[in-house]
């Protein structure tokens, strides 16, 4: 690319990979928002569906807990469902990041700033 100016040509290239790795992050961060995964606790019972950012989007009740003797127990269950949610975006959001890395053939550890 840029023959006979030495170290530039290399620096352009590089900014170009700098660009493009701007342009996929900004693409990924709107696609963790469109992702969603489901944590779940009792069964089942209490389902908490969180983007692939950890943000909480819905949370879904059986309605055969509702016990008033039960409170502590559903509450527990509740909080049990968002985060099992939340650990599955984490990890839904480091396998996307991981991608990425890879398709620009950085090594998959380098941390990204969201």
């Amino acid at each position: 690319m840029l023959k006979g100016l030495g170290g530039l040509g290399d620096m352009a290239k590089m900014m170009k990979t700098a660009q493009e790795m701007q342009a996929k992050m900004a693409a990924l961060t709107e696609e963790m928002d469109r992702i969603t995964v489901t944590g779940e606790s009792g069964a089942g019972l209490v389902r908490a569906v969180c983007s692939a950012k950890g943000e909480l989007k819905s949370l879904d009740i059986d309605p055969t807990i509702f016990q008033p003797s039960e409170k502590e127990v559903v509450e527990d269950l509740i909080l049990a469902a968002i985060k099992d949610a939340q650990k599955r975006a984490q990890e839904r959001m480091q396998q996307e990041q991981a991608r990425m890395m890879q398709d620009l053939g950085l090594p998959a550890d380098v941390k990204l700033p969201f």
